[in-house]
Protein backbone atom coordinates (compact mmCIF):
# COMPACT_ATOMS: atom_id res chain seq x y z
CA UNK A 1 0.00 0.00 0.00
CA UNK A 2 1.44 3.12 -1.10
CA UNK A 3 1.52 6.93 -0.59
CA UNK A 4 0.00 6.68 3.14
CA UNK A 5 -1.50 9.88 2.67
CA UNK A 6 0.83 12.41 3.13
CA UNK A 7 3.83 9.63 1.32
CA UNK A 8 2.98 10.81 -2.19
CA UNK A 9 6.01 8.08 -3.92
CA UNK A 10 7.91 8.12 -1.33
CA UNK A 11 6.26 5.47 1.55
CA UNK A 12 4.49 2.43 1.45
CA UNK A 13 3.45 -0.69 3.81
CA UNK A 14 3.12 -4.49 3.05
CA UNK A 15 -0.17 -5.85 3.61
CA UNK A 16 -0.64 -9.19 4.89
CA UNK A 17 -3.05 -11.19 3.84
CA UNK A 18 -3.64 -9.98 0.37
CA UNK A 19 -1.02 -10.60 -2.62
CA UNK A 20 -0.24 -13.00 -5.74
CA UNK A 21 0.94 -16.12 -5.88
CA UNK A 22 3.84 -16.88 -8.90
CA UNK A 23 5.16 -20.20 -9.93
CA UNK A 24 9.02 -19.44 -11.58
CA UNK A 25 10.92 -22.53 -13.01
CA UNK A 26 14.45 -23.18 -14.72
CA UNK A 27 13.97 -23.82 -18.55
CA UNK A 28 16.81 -24.74 -21.40
CA UNK A 29 15.53 -21.76 -23.71
CA UNK A 30 16.55 -18.29 -22.44
CA UNK A 31 14.62 -15.05 -22.01
CA UNK A 32 11.44 -15.09 -20.15
CA UNK A 33 8.01 -16.60 -21.27
CA UNK A 34 4.52 -16.25 -19.28
CA UNK A 35 2.94 -19.11 -19.58
CA UNK A 36 -0.60 -18.92 -16.98
CA UNK A 37 -1.97 -16.19 -15.24
CA UNK A 38 -5.22 -16.93 -13.41
CA UNK A 39 -7.71 -14.49 -11.97
CA UNK A 40 -7.34 -11.36 -14.29
CA UNK A 41 -7.10 -11.07 -18.29
CA UNK A 42 -3.45 -9.78 -18.76
CA UNK A 43 -0.85 -9.93 -21.48
CA UNK A 44 1.12 -13.13 -21.46
CA UNK A 45 4.04 -11.56 -23.79
CA UNK A 46 6.82 -10.41 -21.77
CA UNK A 47 7.55 -7.40 -22.98
CA UNK A 48 3.57 -6.32 -22.57
CA UNK A 49 3.77 -7.60 -18.86
CA UNK A 50 4.74 -6.10 -15.92
CA UNK A 51 6.56 -9.58 -14.52
CA UNK A 52 7.82 -9.81 -17.25
CA UNK A 53 9.45 -6.61 -18.19
CA UNK A 54 11.20 -6.42 -14.58
CA UNK A 55 12.45 -10.00 -14.73
CA UNK A 56 14.07 -8.88 -18.24
CA UNK A 57 15.71 -5.66 -16.97
CA UNK A 58 16.90 -7.82 -14.11
CA UNK A 59 18.44 -10.41 -17.02
CA UNK A 60 19.83 -7.60 -18.92
CA UNK A 61 22.00 -6.85 -15.57
CA UNK A 62 22.84 -10.14 -15.23
CA UNK A 63 22.82 -12.86 -18.47
CA UNK A 64 21.47 -15.85 -17.94
CA UNK A 65 22.83 -19.33 -19.85
CA UNK A 66 19.29 -20.47 -19.01
CA UNK A 67 15.78 -18.73 -19.02
CA UNK A 68 12.70 -19.07 -16.91
CA UNK A 69 9.04 -19.58 -17.37
CA UNK A 70 6.57 -17.73 -15.23
CA UNK A 71 3.25 -18.65 -13.95
CA UNK A 72 0.64 -15.44 -12.37
CA UNK A 73 -1.70 -16.21 -9.84
CA UNK A 74 -3.67 -13.45 -9.52
CA UNK A 75 -4.60 -12.19 -5.61
CA UNK A 76 -5.02 -8.73 -6.50
CA UNK A 77 -7.10 -6.94 -8.94
CA UNK A 78 -5.35 -4.48 -11.98
CA UNK A 79 -6.04 -1.20 -11.06
CA UNK A 80 -7.61 -1.93 -7.58
CA UNK A 81 -5.05 0.83 -5.46
CA UNK A 82 -3.42 -1.98 -3.52
CA UNK A 83 -0.32 -2.60 -5.64
CA UNK A 84 -1.50 -5.44 -7.93
CA UNK A 85 1.60 -4.23 -10.50
CA UNK A 86 3.84 -4.35 -7.73
CA UNK A 87 3.04 -7.83 -6.58
CA UNK A 88 3.56 -9.32 -9.76
CA UNK A 89 6.93 -7.15 -10.99
CA UNK A 90 8.62 -7.70 -7.37
CA UNK A 91 7.59 -11.34 -7.62
CA UNK A 92 9.02 -11.89 -10.53
CA UNK A 93 12.53 -10.27 -9.94
CA UNK A 94 12.41 -12.08 -6.44
CA UNK A 95 11.74 -15.38 -7.53
CA UNK A 96 14.54 -15.58 -10.65
CA UNK A 97 17.29 -13.90 -8.04
CA UNK A 98 16.52 -17.11 -6.12
CA UNK A 99 16.91 -19.63 -8.95
CA UNK A 100 20.38 -17.64 -9.80
CA UNK A 101 21.37 -17.99 -7.11
CA UNK A 102 20.88 -14.72 -5.21
CA UNK A 103 23.06 -12.01 -7.27
CA UNK A 104 21.23 -9.26 -6.08
CA UNK A 105 20.33 -8.23 -2.69
CA UNK A 106 16.10 -7.58 -2.01
CA UNK A 107 17.37 -3.72 -1.89
CA UNK A 108 19.07 -4.11 -5.02
CA UNK A 109 16.49 -5.93 -6.70
CA UNK A 110 13.81 -3.04 -6.79
CA UNK A 111 15.73 -1.11 -9.42
CA UNK A 112 14.48 -3.96 -11.58
CA UNK A 113 11.16 -4.18 -10.24
CA UNK A 114 10.67 -0.48 -11.05
CA UNK A 115 10.34 -1.24 -14.85
CA UNK A 116 7.25 -3.26 -14.21
CA UNK A 117 5.64 -0.39 -12.66
CA UNK A 118 6.89 2.02 -15.44
CA UNK A 119 4.75 -0.01 -17.90
CA UNK A 120 1.95 -0.02 -15.56
CA UNK A 121 1.55 3.70 -15.26
CA UNK A 122 4.65 5.31 -17.18
CA UNK A 123 6.33 6.26 -14.05
CA UNK A 124 9.12 4.32 -12.31
CA UNK A 125 8.55 4.91 -8.67
CA UNK A 126 9.40 2.73 -5.58
CA UNK A 127 7.17 3.33 -3.25
CA UNK A 128 4.95 0.12 -3.89
CA UNK A 129 7.53 -2.38 -4.60
CA UNK A 130 10.23 -1.57 -2.36
CA UNK A 131 8.23 -2.62 0.94
CA UNK A 132 6.97 -5.67 -1.26
CA UNK A 133 10.64 -6.53 -1.22
CA UNK A 134 12.00 -5.31 2.03
CA UNK A 135 8.65 -6.07 4.15
CA UNK A 136 7.06 -3.56 6.64
CA UNK A 137 7.11 0.69 6.17
CA UNK A 138 9.58 1.78 3.61
CA UNK A 139 10.25 5.48 2.19
CA UNK A 140 12.11 6.30 -0.99
CA UNK A 141 14.50 8.78 -0.41
CA UNK A 142 15.52 8.95 -4.45
CA UNK A 143 14.05 6.92 -7.13
CA UNK A 144 16.33 7.46 -9.94
CA UNK A 145 19.25 5.46 -8.22
CA UNK A 146 16.87 3.97 -5.70
CA UNK A 147 17.20 4.81 -2.08
CA UNK A 148 15.23 3.22 0.16
CA UNK A 149 15.03 3.20 4.23
CA UNK A 150 13.57 1.25 6.13
CA UNK A 151 11.21 2.23 9.09
CA UNK A 152 9.80 0.69 12.13
CA UNK A 153 6.35 -0.70 12.40
CA UNK A 154 4.49 0.23 15.69
CA UNK A 155 3.19 -3.59 16.82
CA UNK A 156 -0.44 -2.83 17.71
CA UNK A 157 -0.29 -1.21 13.87
CA UNK A 158 -3.54 -2.57 12.00
CA UNK A 159 -4.23 -1.43 8.53
CA UNK A 160 -8.25 -1.99 7.52
CA UNK A 161 -8.44 -1.66 3.27
CA UNK A 162 -11.77 -1.32 1.58
CA UNK A 163 -11.31 -2.34 -2.01
CA UNK A 164 -14.65 -1.27 -4.08
CA UNK A 165 -14.19 -3.54 -7.27
CA UNK A 166 -13.93 -1.46 -9.92
CA UNK A 167 -10.80 -0.45 -12.19
CA UNK A 168 -8.66 2.87 -11.69
CA UNK A 169 -5.88 3.11 -13.66
CA UNK A 170 -2.78 4.42 -11.86
CA UNK A 171 -2.04 6.53 -15.17
CA UNK A 172 -5.66 7.67 -15.19
CA UNK A 173 -5.42 8.62 -11.33
CA UNK A 174 -1.87 10.71 -12.16
CA UNK A 175 -3.38 12.46 -14.88
CA UNK A 176 -5.60 14.67 -12.60
CA UNK A 177 -2.58 16.06 -10.40
CA UNK A 178 -1.38 19.56 -10.67
CA UNK A 179 2.32 19.85 -11.40
CA UNK A 180 2.63 22.75 -9.02
CA UNK A 181 1.64 23.28 -5.60
CA UNK A 182 1.59 26.14 -3.42
CA UNK A 183 4.48 26.42 -1.17
CA UNK A 184 2.03 26.68 1.88
CA UNK A 185 0.62 23.08 1.00
CA UNK A 186 4.38 21.60 0.19
CA UNK A 187 5.28 22.78 3.90
CA UNK A 188 2.39 21.31 5.27
CA UNK A 189 2.72 17.88 3.21
CA UNK A 190 6.50 17.23 4.83
CA UNK A 191 5.51 18.54 7.81
CA UNK A 192 2.96 15.96 7.74
CA UNK A 193 5.56 13.09 6.56
CA UNK A 194 8.24 13.96 8.95
CA UNK A 195 5.95 13.55 11.94
CA UNK A 196 4.65 10.50 10.53
CA UNK A 197 8.14 8.89 10.57
CA UNK A 198 8.63 10.52 13.58
CA UNK A 199 5.45 8.72 15.20
CA UNK A 200 6.70 5.25 13.91
CA UNK A 201 10.25 5.57 14.96
CA UNK A 202 8.49 6.17 18.85
CA UNK A 203 5.50 4.00 18.63
CA UNK A 204 3.16 7.61 19.13
CA UNK A 205 0.00 6.27 17.69
CA UNK A 206 -1.59 10.00 18.44
CA UNK A 207 1.43 11.03 16.43
CA UNK A 208 0.99 8.99 13.55
CA UNK A 209 -2.81 10.41 13.46
CA UNK A 210 -2.35 13.58 13.81
CA UNK A 211 0.02 13.35 10.57
CA UNK A 212 -1.87 11.15 8.09
CA UNK A 213 -3.23 14.43 6.08
CA UNK A 214 -2.99 14.49 2.68
CA UNK A 215 -3.16 18.24 1.31
CA UNK A 216 -1.80 17.98 -2.60
CA UNK A 217 -2.79 14.60 -3.49
CA UNK A 218 -6.41 13.27 -2.02
CA UNK A 219 -7.96 17.02 -2.60
CA UNK A 220 -8.12 15.81 -6.82
CA UNK A 221 -8.22 12.06 -6.74
CA UNK A 222 -10.63 11.80 -4.18
CA UNK A 223 -13.21 13.20 -6.82
CA UNK A 224 -12.84 9.84 -8.73
CA UNK A 225 -13.47 7.05 -5.92
CA UNK A 226 -17.23 6.65 -5.06
CA UNK A 227 -17.93 7.25 -1.27
CA UNK A 228 -14.73 8.74 -0.57
CA UNK A 229 -16.08 11.60 1.74
CA UNK A 230 -18.41 9.34 3.85
CA UNK A 231 -15.93 6.15 4.15
CA UNK A 232 -13.47 9.33 5.43
CA UNK A 233 -15.97 10.32 8.16
CA UNK A 234 -16.94 6.58 8.90
CA UNK A 235 -13.05 5.96 10.02
CA UNK A 236 -12.93 8.42 12.10
CA UNK A 237 -16.25 8.35 13.51
CA UNK A 238 -15.73 4.58 14.49
CA UNK A 239 -11.69 5.31 15.87
CA UNK A 240 -9.90 5.13 13.19
CA UNK A 241 -6.40 6.81 14.01
CA UNK A 242 -6.28 8.44 10.36
CA UNK A 243 -7.37 7.33 6.63
CA UNK A 244 -7.26 7.99 2.93
CA UNK A 245 -6.20 6.69 -0.41
CA UNK A 246 -4.91 3.47 -0.83
CA UNK A 247 -2.01 3.95 -3.56
CA UNK A 248 -3.69 5.97 -6.57
CA UNK A 249 -7.30 4.00 -5.63
CA UNK A 250 -9.95 3.10 -5.48
CA UNK A 251 -9.59 1.11 -2.54
CA UNK A 252 -9.20 3.64 0.72
CA UNK A 253 -7.22 2.55 4.02
CA UNK A 254 -7.69 3.23 7.63
CA UNK A 255 -4.70 2.76 10.38
CA UNK A 256 -5.74 1.60 13.67
CA UNK A 257 -4.28 1.07 17.14
CA UNK A 258 -5.05 -2.72 17.19
CA UNK A 259 -7.06 -5.47 15.61
CA UNK A 260 -9.95 -4.83 17.39
CA UNK A 261 -10.07 -1.45 16.61
CA UNK A 262 -9.60 -1.97 12.51
CA UNK A 263 -12.50 -4.25 12.59
CA UNK A 264 -14.96 -1.99 13.98
CA UNK A 265 -13.56 0.54 11.59
CA UNK A 266 -13.74 -2.08 8.88
CA UNK A 267 -17.65 -2.39 9.58
CA UNK A 268 -18.33 0.96 9.80
CA UNK A 269 -16.90 1.79 6.84
CA UNK A 270 -18.74 -1.40 5.29
CA UNK A 271 -21.98 -0.25 6.05
CA UNK A 272 -21.20 3.07 4.42
CA UNK A 273 -20.38 1.78 1.21
CA UNK A 274 -23.37 -0.43 0.71
CA UNK A 275 -25.58 2.40 -0.61
CA UNK A 276 -23.15 2.66 -3.46
CA UNK A 277 -24.26 -0.70 -4.87
CA UNK A 278 -20.62 -1.28 -5.91
CA UNK A 279 -19.41 -5.26 -5.05
CA UNK A 280 -16.24 -4.59 -2.29
CA UNK A 281 -13.97 -6.25 -0.61
CA UNK A 282 -12.69 -5.27 2.99
CA UNK A 283 -9.37 -6.58 4.15
CA UNK A 284 -7.97 -6.19 8.19
CA UNK A 285 -4.14 -7.05 7.85
CA UNK A 286 -1.06 -6.15 10.11
CA UNK A 287 2.04 -4.67 8.81
CA UNK A 288 3.82 -7.34 7.37
CA UNK A 289 7.40 -7.37 8.30
CA UNK A 290 9.00 -9.52 5.66
CA UNK A 291 7.16 -8.75 2.75
CA UNK A 292 7.82 -11.51 -0.37
CA UNK A 293 8.78 -14.99 0.42
CA UNK A 294 8.60 -18.44 -0.91
CA UNK A 295 5.72 -20.59 -0.16
CA UNK A 296 7.58 -23.89 -1.13
CA UNK A 297 10.35 -24.89 -3.72
CA UNK A 298 11.16 -28.02 -5.55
Amino acid sequence: MANVSCGFDVLGFCLDPIGDEMIIRKTAEKGIRITKIEGQDLPLEAHNNVAGVAGLALLEAHPSAFGFEIEIIKGIKAGSGIGSSAASSAGAVFGINELLGRPFTRGELIQFAMKGEELASGTPHADNVAPVLLGGFTLVRCSKEPDVIGLPSPSELYATVLHPKIELKTSDARAVLKKNIMLEKAIQQWGNLAALVSGLYTNDYDLIGRSLVDVVIEPHRSALIPGFQELKKAATDSGALGSGISGSGPSMFALSRGEAAAIRVGESMRQAFLKYNIEFELHISKINPKGIHIISSK
